[in-house]
């Protein structure tokens, strides 16, 4: 397996981060990860070049582990559907650049739920859309739930629901804190999402939902990796880290997930 970092590190700090798109990569590169998974936002300068981002890339011999597309709309709003495929269609098109590199959606969200089910159904026909023009190009495409701003994707019934009525090319790519934040027992389900998982996020929470560092929260790695390879699994796991030494020092933080998993042997 290869281990890659997620940029939203420095996302969540908004304005108060004013820092470029390869100090990230200098980070990531020195810290021992295999690759990086950027975002939609996080790709700023590089937004419409691959080529050059990908010899930034190369130059630190780093891959790109995945690009992670997300709205503000949470995928929920059909007077934004036009904007939101838009927007995925620029990502499949920078994909293109990117052999075998995933694309992952950002679970379905909204702060109004007076219709969740409703909402969560338009979400899905989004997925179903992008997976299928993501299919066309060549990208694979796989759903990532969280458990913040609104989300709609947190519960067993909720994953269930969503991986019933996605199509078989559509995969599934959750968060092992998001899980149990959403009250899942991890191990049980990711037993359950197996047969479609395509890429995995690794991030900790404790007993209060609150985010920790990897190893200082509930979840079980070690399990988690013993499950992987038992299936076989050979996809990115993807290190993110939300915590509060993350706010405070997000350098120190993606070396301390990085160590940690080399404790267990990766």
């Amino acid at each position: 397996m290869d281990i890659g970092c997620q940029t939203y590190t420095w996302e969540m700090l908004g304005d108060a981060w004013r820092g470029r798109v390869t100090d990230l990569l200098d980070w990531v590169a020195a810290a021992g990860y295999d690759g990086i998974e950027i975002t939609n936002t996080m790709i700023r300068e590089f937004r419409d070049q691959p080529r050059e981002f990908l010899s930034e890339l190369s130059r630190r011999n780093l891959r790109l582990a995945a690009f992670a597309y997300a709205s503000t709309s949470g995928f929920t709003d059909p007077d934004r559907a036009k904007s939101d495929l838009d927007g995925a269609d620029h990502a499949i098109r920078f994909l293109a650049h990117f052999p075998g590199v995933q694309l992952g959606l950002g679970g379905a969200a909204s702060e109004d739920q007076s219709d969740r089910r409703g909402q969560l159904d338009h979400a899905i026909a989004f997925y179903n859309e992008v997976g299928r023009r993501a299919h066309a190009a060549g990208v694979v495409a796989n759903v990532h739930p969280h458990s913040h701003f609104g989300s709609l994707l947190e519960t067993a019934e909720e994953y269930d629901y969503l991986l019933a009525r996605l199509d078989p090319f559509v995969r599934f790519g959750p968060d092992t804190g998001h899980i149990v934040r959403g009250g899942q027992d991890l191990l049980e389900c990711l037993r359950r999402c197996l047969p479609r998982l395509s890429h995995l996020h690794l991030k900790d929470a404790d007993a209060s939902n609150h985010w920790q560092p990897m190893g200082r929260g509930v979840c079980d790695f070690a399990g988690v990796f013993a499950l992987l390879e038992g299936a076989g699994y050979d996809g990115w796991v993807v290190c993110e880290e939300e915590s509060e030494l993350a706010r405070q020092d997000g350098v120190a933080a993606i070396r301390h997930n990085r160590e940690y998993l080399r404790t267990l042997g990766f």
